[in-house]
C-alpha cells in the first residue's frame, strides 16, 4: 500500500522532526512518500492509496480544512477528522455550543466580535479572554485573565487589533488541568492515561496556564507532567466518558486531544484539538501513549490502521 504523508509546505523544527518520525514508523509497513500541500498537491496525491494527514496550516478561517476537503473530493482515503469536524473544532464558540447541546460540560462563555461592545453578562470573575480561532496558545497572556469589565474590554480590544477575529470570554476555571488523548482501535475509542499538567513549579509572577510565553518561551521546563492524573476513581471515569462522548458528537476520527480543567467535582472541556501534533517526546499525546505502553511507532501505526479499517482497504 502506498501511503502519502501530507504536510505543510513550510515546516518549523518541530514539524520537521514529526515528519521524519512518522515517515520512519510508516516505512516499517508501507511504501511511503511525502506530499506537501502546495501547487502540485492535487497531481501528486493521486499516486497514493491513502494519506496520513498532518497538514495544519493554509488560510486563516479554514485552517486544517483544506486537505481533508480536497482528499474527500478526490475520493482518496485519509487519516483523522473530516473537514466538517475540523471546522467545528477550530471555532471555539461553536465547539462549546455543540458540547453544551449534548450535555457535555464546558466553561460558561460569551462572544465579542470586532465592532461589538461588551454585552451585559453574568459570568463569575475571574474570566479569561481568548482569540476565537487560534491554537498553540496564541493570544493567551497574563493579561488574558480579567477581574473586571474594564479589563475584559482591554483584553477583547487587544485580540480584535492583533488577530482581527472574535474574542471568546469564558469563566476561568482555577483548577487541575488535565489533557485527554483519545485513540481509535479495533474495539472502539480508547482513552489514553490522563495527563495532569501541574503549573505550581513555575516562577513567581508567571501565569498558571498555557499562555504563549509558558508554552513557547522555555517556561515549560518548570511544568510537572503527571501520568496518570491524580483524580479519584469516580472523576477519572467521568472525564473518560465525557471525552469519548465529545469525540463522537464532534465527528472525530482516529485520534484527538482535549484540554479540560477539574474544579469542585466537575470537569470542563476547554478546547478540542482535532489534529494534534505528534512530535516525539514533546507532544502531550505521545507522552500519554508512552504511559499506555505504546512506542511512537505503535501510535503512528494504530492511527493509520484505524483509517485503513474505516475505508475497508487491504494492504
Amino acid at each position: 500500500m502506498k501511503v502519502a504523508i501530507v504536510c505543510d509546505e513550510k515546516l518549523d523544527e518541530y514539524k520537521r522532526e514529526m515528519l521524519e518520525a512518522i515517515k520512519a514508523a510508516l516505512e516499517k509497513k508501507f511504501n511511503v512518500g511525502v506530499v506537501p500541500f502546495d501547487d502540485n498537491f492535487m497531481k501528486e496525491i493521486k499516486k497514493y492509496d491513502i494519506a496520513f494527514n498532518m497538514a495544519t496550516s493554509g488560510g486563516k478561517d479554514g485552517r486544517q480544512l483544506h486537505v481533508p476537503a480536497v482528499l474527500d473530493l478526490l475520493g482518496i482515503p485519509y487519516t483523522t477528522a473530516p473537514a466538517l469536524s475540523h471546522a467545528l473544532c477550530i471555532d471555539k464558540a461553536v465547539t462549546k455550543s455543540v458540547l453544551l447541546s449534548h450535555g457535555i460540560n464546558t466553561a460558561k462563555f460569551f462572544m465579542v466580535y470586532p465592532g461589538e461592545k461588551l454585552p451585559k453578562h453574568d459570568l463569575k470573575f475571574p474570566v479569561i479572554v481568548k482569540p476565537l480561532r487560534e491554537g498553540s496558545s496564541k493570544g493567551l497572556r497574563k493579561e488574558s485573565v480579567c477581574y473586571s469589565d474594564g479589563e475584559i474590554e482591554r483584553a477583547v480590544s487587544w485580540i480584535h487589533e492583533n488577530f482581527h477575529e472574535g474574542a471568546l470570554v469564558e469563566e476561568f476555571i482555577d483548577g487541575m488541568e488535565v489533557t485527554v488523548g483519545l485513540l481509535e482501535k479495533e474495539g472502539g475509542v480508547e482513552v489514553l492515561p490522563l495527563l495532569e499538567i501541574d503549573f505550581s513549579g513555575l516562577p513567581e509572577g508567571i501565569e498558571r496556564f498555557y499562555s504563549d510565553r509558558v508554552k513557547n518561551q522555555g517556561f515549560d521546563k518548570y511544568i510537572n507532567y503527571v501520568i496518570p492524573a491524580r483524580l479519584d476513581e469516580k472523576m477519572y471515569k467521568t472525564v473518560e466518558e465525557a471525552a469519548k462522548k465529545a469525540f463522537k458528537v464532534l465527528g472525530l476520527r482516529d485520534y484527538a486531544r482535549m484540554d479540560m480543567r477539574i474544579k469542585d467535582g466537575n470537569y470542563y472541556i476547554l478546547d478540542v484539538n482535532s489534529l494534534p501534533l505528534l512530535v516525539p517526546e514533546y507532544s502531550d499525546i505521545t507522552k500519554m501513549a508512552k504511559a499506555a505502553g505504546m512506542s511512537y511507532d505503535d501510535l503512528v501505526l494504530t492511527i493509520i490502521n484505524s483509517a485503513i479499517r474505516r475505508y475497508n482497504l487491504k494492504n
